[in-house]
């Protein structure tokens, strides 16, 4: 039972006894640095059920707690917050309990709990993985490790959108214009070859366009007439009625683009435990509607397509197959989310990482799933995110103009190595070496960029900005933990040898025991919230309070052998969390920077 849990019992029974009322929750939190105090209770939201002045109910629950708490050795009272001092003692023994703990923080799933499937990535075979796929892979990676961490099973996907209109652009350019080049034959990843073609059609497609106009054709004539669209929808329809020749040019560029993913996904750090693709999902569902239109779910209009009124709901008719029969998006993708189910009998929940464009999508999506009958619809969850914004401004996959996810990663890590040389840490480092590290901290910078903010929100990425040393960046943090190994190779003494002298602690280490007490409720927290960002302004908090430990405190020239002992023991618990923290993002750190 943790202090906070004791507090909150105990303040509760003294709501009972003092004031013969009945609290339902108490509201902690840590207390403001400018008060004494390790833990505040917020008397406000006690007013409710106990009528009085705040500040004297909060002096009446503080002596309460004083006399019935052991490890509450005094109280303050300022306005309607009562701030509680904690004996240092707690604070010990508490670190002598956690700082052996291998996986300190996490929770181990239980066999018999639903599991949680987190998709994410979901990219089009069309193109290399850009700016924005690194977000969303970065947050969908996160949230899958930070629920796994918490306590549930998870089974990580995605869904490759490999069929359509715009995979047949990049086949017919590559057919027209690609005078039998390969990866191999170019030397290029297979998503960039043919990610080359698809900006070649929409080339070659303004040009017709341009011509079909001059020649006094409207605007929206000349783009339905354009012979190069024309090519690639009538691929679309041999594809679909499986001509032999065009479905094995499509497995063939296709299988070029997923080996270049699949590099891809490597040097990202993240991981899949299943594949869908909408080649083999887009005609699932459409039994379901049938399903649905005998339910009432459904209902047909005189031309034959079928709806679902959402009217109820606040929102539209939305149309789930057309009257010539043929799915729309949202028939498969109501397919595919009972087909992941009959896959996997023991999902109780997915969670879709997909842009905020797609809100109102998933609104309908998991609403006919609902009407459908599904118990599972109700654990059914949209990670919106916001766009990845550049200095440039937005990019566009068909005029060629986005960042591209390896480029990028191939810039981030140099970016690292111009700062580490500028600042000379690395004398004496091999060239591998230095490698090795330029790598793991451009890419940790880039990784924490993006998930220290909320999902919710949009980015203005800045990549030299990201790998500054100073300030709530990932290489600070990777500094950070690279110094305490430092110091944990320096300690010629047995630093794991047990304390059992009483020691007084110094504020700033007990700062940093409360900030590795509250890592497991700040996992919590961050599963509940769908938010990496949880997590890496934690590890921003624990890394800035270490740093004002190790330059306020010394640690080998301690008064005492109990104390310095202490202090390396407390500096390895802290870098131990911090490479738990920023495990949980995917990212790596270095044993020396």
């Amino acid at each position: 039972m943790t202090l906070q849990h004791i507090i909150s019992e105990k303040v509760k029974t003294a709501i009972r006894e003092l004031y013969q009322a009945d609290l339902q929750s108490v509201e902690l939190q840590g207390t403001r640095k400018e008060f004494e105090g390790d833990i505040t209770i917020v008397v406000f939201p006690m007013l409710k059920v106990v009528k009085g002045n705040p500040v004297q109910i909060g002096e009446t629950i503080g002596k309460y707690l004083v006399n019935n708490v052991e490890e509450v050795t005094s109280f303050n009272v300022v306005k309607g917050f009562l701030n509680l001092v904690i004996d240092d003692q707690y604070y010990i023994n508490f670190f002598a309990s956690v700082k052996n703990t291998k996986n300190y923080g996490f929770v181990t799933p239980k066999e018999e709990d639903k599991a949680i499937m987190v998709e994410y990535s979901s990219p089009n075979t069309n193109k290399p993985l850009h700016l924005g796929h690194i977000r969303n892979n970065l947050l969908g990676y996160a949230v899958a490790e930070i629920i796994k961490a918490s306590g549930k099973k998870v089974y990580k996907t995605q869904i490759i959108n490999d069929r359509g209109i715009h995979i047949c652009k990049s086949m017919v350019a590559w057919q027209k214009y690609g005078e039998g080049q390969t990866p191999a034959s170019t030397g290029l990843k297979g998503d960039k070859l043919i990610g080359n073609y698809y900006v070649k059609f929409d080339q070659e497609y303004k040009k017709q366009i341009k011509i079909l106009i001059d020649e006094g054709k409207t605007t929206e004539e000349a783009k339905k007439e354009a012979p190069i669209l024309i090519e690639a929808q009538e691929m679309l329809r041999k594809w679909e009625t499986g001509d032999q020749e065009v479905v094995s040019l499509w497995k063939t560029m296709n299988e070029w683009v997923y080996e270049g993913f699949e590099q891809t996904y490597k040097a990202l750090g993240v991981d899949f435990d299943s594949y869908y693709y909408e080649s083999k999902t887009y005609l699932l569902g459409k039994d379901i509607i049938q399903e649905g239109i005998k339910k009432g779910v459904f209902f047909k209009k005189e031309d034959g397509s079928v709806w679902c009124d959402l009217t109820d709901e606040g929102l539209d008719e939305k149309i789930v197959l057309r009257s010539d029969g043929t799915a729309v998006y949202i028939t498969q993708d109501i397919g595919t989310a009972i087909q992941r189910v009959t896959d996997n009998q023991d999902i109780g929940g997915m969670i879709y990482t997909v842009g905020n464009e797609q809100d109102y999508h998933f609104k309908v999506l998991f609403l006919i799933l609902k009407k459908l009958g599904y118990d599972w619809s109700s654990y059914l969850h949209h990670l919106s995110y916001g766009m990845v914004d550049l200095p440039s401004g937005k990019m566009k996959s068909r005029e060629g103009t986005v960042v591209d996810a390896d480029e990028l990663m191939e810039e981030m890590k140099a970016a690292a190595a111009e700062a580490s040389k500028s600042k000379g840490k690395l004398e004496g480092y091999s060239e591998d070496e230095k490698q090795h590290i330029y790598s793991i901290v451009g890419l940790g910078s880039l990784k924490y960029y993006i998930l220290k903010v909320d999902p919710k929100k949009r980015i203005l990425f800045n990549p030299e900005e990201s790998v500054d040393l100073h300030g709530n960046t990932g290489s600070f943090i990777q500094y950070t933990y690279a110094r305490i190994q430092a110091i944990l190779r320096r300690a010629d003494f047995d630093s794991t040898i047990d304390i059992h002298k009483k020691i007084t602690l110094d504020p700033r280490e007990k700062e940093l025991i409360k900030l590795v007490e509250i890592y497991p409720q700040t996992i919590q927290q961050a599963a509940k919230d769908l938010s990496p960002a949880i997590i890496a302004n934690y590890v921003y908090d624990l890394v800035k309070a270490y740093n004002s430990f190790f330059q306020n405190v010394s640690i080998f020239g301690a008064d005492s052998e109990n104390e310095k002992i202490f202090r390396v023991q407390l500096s390895n618990t802290v870098g131990v969390t911090i490479k738990s923290a920023l495990g949980l993002l995917g990212i790596d750190v270095p044993e020396r920077m």
